[in-house]
């Protein structure tokens, strides 16, 4: 497994990094999902992808139970703060002081750790004052509670304007954590270039576009059963990637993927890690065995001719409009 930097920081995470959206606390049952965290740490994986929303914080209570025993300086666990938690009050989400105070405290207690290495924004907060946020995170990490903090699916101007802010409060915001696969380019106009000059890099979530660059998802044939598919929350996520002419694209990718000795899969992870501003894609797992398949992608290097090769092949079905990440953002607090 191969480390790579995170941001303009010294903290080294995996380029493989783990996350439980979706699955832990929801999806598969208790014991598999502490198995697959087994097996992540078998496999080389030491970086840990959650937020207190996954499963309304069953998701980090198994992360926290599955990391128990570990040697806690030997892993580098992440999670994030937005979305409503608890029983959905009025102060229940967003990043006002009051919620990211409460939430961090709470999270803390079902990691079963005294800090997280990175502490994330998980998504811009319209009704609370930037300067507000970004000081009640700077007081997170003064009081030794977090390390580090990033951000989700903000745009290139958030993140320029919250790194300012936690510039002159003295802390570090060292990562964004965006949507980006082959399918889902977004962040190459504005973000990527923003966050290289700044010093800020990827930890990227669905590098597989929810499962559908696995090659899984055909024309004319069913749903697999137990795929991201058959989750109510996953398939509304998967929504737009499930077309037919995607699919019939996505099945030309085979021989590339073939050509490397890699499967669909393994090829979209090692896409993704291609990007000098990407530290690390994020993998899930419902099984064991799919983190032992994917992790095959760390270290790989795709030859320019194939990165070419899958340009051409994918290039009528790549969304690249970088409006779409403040446009998909929420535009008031949920509950």
């Amino acid at each position: 497994m191969k480390y790579r930097y995170l941001g303009n920081s010294g903290l080294k995470i995996t380029e493989i990094c783990y996350g439980n959206w979706l699955t832990h606390g929801s999806q598969v049952e208790k014991e598999t999902a502490l198995a697959c965290v087994r097996t992540a740490l078998e496999e080389g994986i030491t970086s840990f992808d959650t937020a207190d929303v996954y499963a309304n914080g069953a998701a980090e209570k198994i992360l926290g139970k599955a990391l128990q025993h570990e040697r806690r300086e030997s892993l580098e666990i992440f999670t994030k703060v937005y979305f409503p938690t608890g029983p959905g009050g009025a102060n229940d989400s967003g990043l006002s002081r009051k919620h990211i105070m409460e939430s961090i405290d709470a999270s803390l207690i079902r990691l079963r750790t005294d800090y997280v290495d990175l502490y994330q924004a998980h998504r811009f907060d319209v009704e609370t004052p930037l300067e507000e946020t970004m000081q009640a995170f700077a007081d997170v990490v003064s009081a030794g509670k977090a390390l580090y903090i990033g951000v989700s699916e903000w745009t290139a101007a958030q993140i320029r304007a919250g790194h300012a802010l936690a510039k002159e409060l003295g802390v570090q915001l060292i990562s964004s954590q965006p949507q980006y696969s082959m399918l889902w380019r977004v962040i190459e106009q504005d973000v990527v270039p923003t966050c290289a000059e700044l010093g800020v890099s990827q930890i990227c979530w669905s590098p597989m576009a929810q499962g559908v660059l696995s090659g899984k998802y055909q024309v004319d044939k069913k749903i697999p059963k137990q795929s991201r598919a058959t989750d109510e929350k996953g398939a509304k996520m998967m929504q737009k990637f499930m077309r037919e002419d995607i699919f019939a694209k996505v099945k030309e990718l085979k021989p590339i993927a073939r050509e490397i000795g890699l499967t669909q899969a393994q090829l979209a992870i090692a896409w993704v890690l291609q990007n000098p501003n990407v530290s690390a894609a994020i993998i899930g797992a419902s099984r064991p065995e799919q983190i032992i398949q994917n992790v095959t992608a760390s270290g790989v290097t795709i030859p320019p001719e194939l990165m070419e090769r899958i340009d051409e092949v994918l290039d009528e079905v790549i969304e690249r409009n970088p409006e779409r990440t403040a446009s998909d953002q929420p535009r008031h607090r949920l509950s």
